[in-house]
């Protein structure tokens, strides 16, 4: 059996309390893998930040790809809707995928697993209805999966560059307890009501500052 063409999701900033939730996906053939591999791509957790960086051209020049960033504000407004991290995860990896297909044929995907697959199912639109579908334990072993995966950590280290720029604050990664001292320092810098612009307001950090 042959290699088989395939797009590859994943996410980052779910688990940090400041910065934007990026899903990327990346459909990768037999030859871009064997590119993908050689360039040294791996799980986005396993390599630097500025290795990432260095990284996501390779990615873009050699796959189809698409990239959905849901900045804080918007994020803060889907998930009060939603109420539902899978949901919205699922949402963001079914977008990914018909934005590739958009642009090129594709019979399977495959994401990392978070939740009910089901979810990404029902949220795909037509394109996407007839994709073959698999979420697996630790996708980012599949090359299309780590492709994506740096990808979404390349626009969510560009996102948060972007914000420290913006506000003149330092915003840590992840949930450390840096994190409420950034929390702490924006709110005596811009007032409470703004934190919502650079956070997510569920975690539960938002209600401890």
């Amino acid at each position: 059996m042959g290699y088989i063409t395939h797009i590859g999701t994943d996410e980052s900033g779910k688990g940090d309390f400041f910065g934007p939730l990026v899903i990327a996906g990346a459909m990768v053939d037999e030859a871009s893998a064997q590119i993908l591999i050689d360039a040294g791509i791996k799980d986005s957790k396993k390599i630097t930040d500025k290795k990432i960086l260095s990284l996501e051209p390779v990615i873009k020049q050699h796959s189809a790809f698409s990239v959905v960033v849901i900045s804080n504000g918007r994020y803060n407004e889907l998930y009060a809707k939603i109420k539902n991290l899978n949901k919205l995860l699922a949402w963001g990896h079914a977008r990914v995928i018909e934005n590739i297909l958009e642009k090129e044929n594709c019979e399977y995907a495959l994401s990392d697993k978070f939740g009910d697959e089901s979810l990404i199912k029902s949220a795909l639109m037509e394109k996407g209805k007839s994709i073959r579908l698999e979420q697996m334990v630790r996708a980012e072993s599949d090359i299309a999966v780590a492709a994506a995966s740096v990808l979404a950590r390349a626009a969510f280290v560009h996102k948060m560059d972007e914000m420290q720029k913006t506000y003149g604050i330092s915003f840590p990664k992840g949930c450390a307890p840096q994190v409420k001292l950034a929390a702490k320092e924006f709110i005596d810098k811009y007032g409470k009501s703004r934190l919502a612009e650079v956070c997510k307001t569920h975690f539960k950090t938002y209600n401890e500052v």
